[in-house]
């Protein structure tokens, strides 16, 4: 494809996986056809094949750009270092600027999880998962063992509670200005040694 007809190609496709992001989370991802998404694009179903192979490769490009990103962001905040408090502090920032900056996809992954995870396709959306959570533990289990951190919890149950709370939130608070703070200072009192 020469460079002209590269533009409206991607621009469309764009559009599209921008309709099926918004319909997973309003509907879910097993619960919206291809139909739905065509319809919802101004395309013909058959048309829909043209930008995307399958409804698995639009929620497959979704979780994993959000995931990417957001391994990345939690690598940066791990490598900055800090005691536990701060470096969860700032974890939660970047948990919630990547809800914000992709809402639906995040909407999308705390609904759909247990689902996908079944999937073959989508193993290497659990490996991304496990790495975060593992990049957490860590952190939390640092906090215990230095003491700022209550020795009496479970970082993996810690890290999942934390995680789905800031779903949680996205799904009712948008934008989420404030929010980010308003959790930690809830988290941090909690957990203090």
């Amino acid at each position: 494809m020469r460079n002209r007809e590269k533009a409206p190609y991607h621009a469309r496709r764009e559009a599209v996986l921008a309709v099926a992001r918004d319909l997973f989370a309003e509907r879910g991802y097993r619960a919206t056809t291809v139909r739905d998404i065509a319809d919802a694009s101004g395309v013909l179903s058959g048309s829909l094949y043209h930008y995307f192979d399958s409804k698995e490769t639009l929620i497959d490009e979704m979780l994993s750009s959000y995931l990417d990103e957001l391994t990345i962001a939690y690598r940066n905040v791990v490598a900055q270092g800090g005691d536990a408090p701060a470096t969860l502090a700032r974890l939660v920032a970047a948990a919630f600027a990547a809800v914000e900056k992709h809402r639906a996809a995040g909407l999308v992954l705390h609904s759909e999880r247990h689902h996908l995870a079944r999937l073959p396709r989508f193993a290497h959306l659990v490996e991304r998962e496990e790495e975060i959570e593992h990049l957490w533990s860590t952190v939390i289990e640092r906090g215990k063992t230095t003491g700022q951190l209550r020795p009496d919890i479970d970082e993996h149950m810690t890290y999942r509670f934390v995680r789905d709370g800031i779903c949680a939130a996205a799904r009712w608070s948008r934008p989420a200005t404030g929010l980010a703070e308003q959790f930690l200072s809830l988290l941090l009192d909690g957990l203090r040694g």
